[in-house]
């Protein structure tokens, strides 16, 4: 009996639990579209909501945009960091290109002195002195003033070389234009007295410390020979006297020899002798370290054969005594001071010649040379020189 009355309370309970999940799901769904319609449906941007929510956009779109802003400094970094790595690429490149421009002319030196590019030796003709005469194209009545006092020609000029070892040559380069009136000119003069020594090289009055370097290459590449002398075409020379002095010196393996002196150094642009790099030389009114003087220097094998080597890393002044001053600072240099070589061509070497103690070369300070070498130069011959026997007699010990 009991049985039967649990059974029927069993089967009144199940209709009423599942009307209860019935309803409680139609709630749910109502429910759901209520939220539906309120967050899903567009919002109005005059709603109090909308309104509440737009200064948080602002903030959330400053912060992006401070967040990019801030990013930037990494991406100039970055930028800057290019930058430097392209500078120093090109620093390496400049030093790739000036080591193997050095190497070229390491190279080229070795070949003019050792032999020719084409594998044949090349054979230097031994001398004991070579003298480059610093000549120019408009200097043609100066070279005949020279010819015609201390410099020997034609037969007796072979016989100097021949003998006694003693190389003379006019040196000029040519002009800017090729194949030019001027250069003709310096050709129909060379033919006639066949002593001019041809330097690759354009002339020209503020190119004559690229011109100096010039000359002792290439006289370097022809003539083996323990002294190498430059001169200009406006100095009287006594020949046997220039030999002796440099015989003194023979032994001597690095020597540099000339009259010294120490000139200021001029910042002033409309002085001569201005000095565009006048700051490296320290406090306005300083001097140049020791060189010798332009007019006349010697300079041994070794110095010659270091300048024709370096070329293209020696540094050119304004001046070219003073560069060449310069390139042998810092080398193991044995500098010689000659007053014999810079005597006053008035009456200083007339004075010495007749104690018997003749100059090596004479000239005017105030000219930088013989003042009107033309019309001068054989009346300081006449009184200043040593006789033109003198140098057949002199030995270079």
């Amino acid at each position: 009996m009991k049985a039967k009355n649990g059974a029927a309370v069993a089967g009144e309970r199940r209709p009423l639990v599942s009307r209860t999940v019935l309803l409680l799901c139609v709630c749910s769904f109502g429910l759901g579209m209520l939220f539906t319609d309120q967050f899903g449906a567009t919002p109005d941007l005059k709603s109090p909501v909308v309104v509440q929510r737009r200064p948080q956009e602002v903030e959330m779109q400053a912060k992006s945009e401070h967040f990019v802003a801030k990013t930037k400094p990494s991406d100039d970094r970055d930028v800057m960091g290019e930058v430097t790595k392209t500078h120093e690429a090109i620093q390496y490149l400049d030093k790739s290109i000036a080591t193997l421009q050095m190497e070229l002319a390491a190279r080229r030196s070795t070949q003019e002195l050792l032999g020719g590019t084409d594998g044949v030796r090349k054979e230097r003709k031994k001398a004991f002195v070579v003298i480059g005469i610093n000549t120019a194209f408009s200097s043609k009545k100066r070279r005949d003033s020279v010819r015609a006092t201390w410099m020997p020609q034609g037969e007796k000029l072979k016989k100097l070389e021949a003998e006694k070892g003693i190389v003379i040559r006019f040196m000029i380069g040519h002009s800017p234009t090729s194949d030019s009136a001027l250069d003709k000119a310096i050709d129909v003069e060379n033919a006639i007295h066949d002593d001019f020594l041809r330097l690759d090289h354009v002339e020209g009055y503020h190119k004559l410390t690229a011109k100096t370097k010039t000359f002792f290459s290439t006289a370097v590449a022809s003539w083996d020979a323990d002294f190498y002398v430059k001169v200009d075409d406006d100095v009287h020379v006594n020949l046997g006297a220039l030999i002796t002095t440099l015989g003194h010196h023979k032994l001597k393996p690095r020597v540099y020899i000339g009259c010294m002196k120490s000139g200021p150094v001029l910042s002033d642009k409309t002085s001569k002798y201005h000095e565009p790099e006048f700051w490296k030389f320290g406090e306005d009114g300083n001097k140049y370290f020791r060189h010798a003087t332009g007019q006349l220097y010697a300079i041994s094998k070794d110095l010659a054969t270091y300048i024709s080597v370096n070329q293209p890393l020696l540094h050119k002044f304004a001046n070219e005594d003073v560069s060449l001053g310069a390139w042998f600072i810092g080398l193991d240099v044995e500098h010689i001071d000659d007053r014999e070589m810079c005597c006053g061509s008035e009456t200083d070497c007339e004075w010495k010649a007749q104690a018997g103690n003749v100059c090596v070369a004479s000239f005017d300070w105030r000219c930088s040379g013989v003042c009107n070498p033309v019309e001068r130069l054989k009346d300081v011959h006449s009184r200043c020189g040593e006789g033109d026997d003198a140098i057949w007699s002199t030995t270079s010990f």
